[in-house]
């Protein structure tokens, strides 16, 4: 399912959310962040540890900002970085990423899990 979605969203495939392209293939290019779930949304790129909902939401994610890229924790809770190109908010992503983390699970986030649940 991981591997598919990167997929579909590198392609521009009529089924598949959209985000910017340039930001897909940054993340698509660090191997850390090819293993987990990627979910474009509101001109954000999210990473989960699974596939379906309900979500990790506990790791960062990429912004697109007015001249560059935003980096955030997980929730938006604050700034990590902010970069000219989307490679080095793709390196500040993997740099902030736990050491148990990837690849993403099939299916919902477990209740027992680490992390955040909704």
């Amino acid at each position: 399912m991981v591997e598919r979605t990167w997929r579909m969203l590198r392609e521009g495939h009529p089924e598949a959310r959209r985000g910017c392209p340039e930001v897909i293939e940054a993340a698509f290019a660090e191997p850390r962040l090819r293993r987990l779930y990627p979910f474009p949304s509101h001109g954000a790129l999210f990473f989960h540890r699974n596939t379906d909902f309900p979500w990790s939401n506990d790791l960062p994610h990429i912004a697109t900002g007015f001249s560059g890229y935003v980096v955030y924790a997980a929730r938006s809770a604050e700034i990590l970085g902010e970069t000219a190109t989307p490679e080095e908010a793709a390196a500040v992503v993997v740099a902030h990423l736990p050491d148990d983390c990837g690849p993403a699970v099939e299916g919902p986030w477990p209740e027992s899990a680490p992390g955040p649940s909704i």
